[in-house]
């Protein structure tokens, strides 16, 4: 009986026995249950979360870029003949200006992330001046479309009144309302942005009131 006793309390110790953090691990570890069942595969490395994007399956769905490296003069028409394949058209591209309508980068709508993958490709190639970079839904929302429907207009005298760029576009359809005036820092005179309702009538104030005065 002595023995028995001894043997059960041997057991006891051992069990309540701690593992010490100066052990290696492997001491540490729990013993590990007899079963039948399969055992659930370990779960993937930590690193393969951090695989190149351009590795990776392409997801389905629309992708969106901001382009810099544009200059006062870059057209829609220039990007979508850069981006030649990509499948753009100018309703995929947007202009992002600053408070005084200086513009800054264009807003890229792709089809699919291996059209932005061509994209990033194709200006890595053809054209280093400019830089494409990936952003998401809500950057491409926050930029109002102007759709070639808008004019601005420079050179105007400091003391012009919105009545006078009214006069200015006479024989013109816009919309009055949507007449806005401001002052760029630094710039001796008045700006201002006039909407039309379409591309043609804009089009065709550009042509008949351009006289040093109107700039699209």
């Amino acid at each position: 009986m002595s023995l028995l006793r001894n043997a059960i309390k041997s057991s006891v110790s051992l069990r309540a026995i701690k593992p010490s953090h100066g052990f290696p691990s492997l001491l540490r570890e729990l013993p590990r249950r007899f079963s039948t069942e399969t055992e659930a595969p370990p779960p993937p490395h930590v690193e393969d979360s951090f695989i190149d994007p351009f590795l990776q399956t392409p997801r389905e769905g629309l992708a969106y870029g901001r382009l810099t490296g544009i200059s006062t003069h870059t057209l829609k028409s220039d990007v979508i003949n850069l981006l030649e394949g990509c499948n753009l058209t100018p309703d995929d591209v947007k202009v992002s200006y600053t408070r005084n309508y200086m513009p800054t980068a264009m807003m890229l709508q792709f089809p699919s992330h291996n059209a932005f993958s061509n994209a990033f490709r194709a200006i890595a190639k053809k054209n280093r001046l400019y830089r494409l970079e990936k952003v998401d839904r809500l950057e491409w929302d926050k930029i109002m479309p102007y759709d070639g429907k808008t004019i601005l207009l420079q050179g105007i005298p400091k003391n012009a009144l919105a009545e006078d760029v009214e006069r200015l576009l006479s024989g013109c359809e816009f919309e009055a309302s949507s007449i806005q005036m401001f002052l760029r820092p630094g710039y001796p005179a008045k700006m201002a942005i006039v909407h039309f309702l379409s591309r043609t009538q804009a089009m065709n104030a550009f042509i008949m009131k351009n006289r040093g005065l109107l700039s699209q």
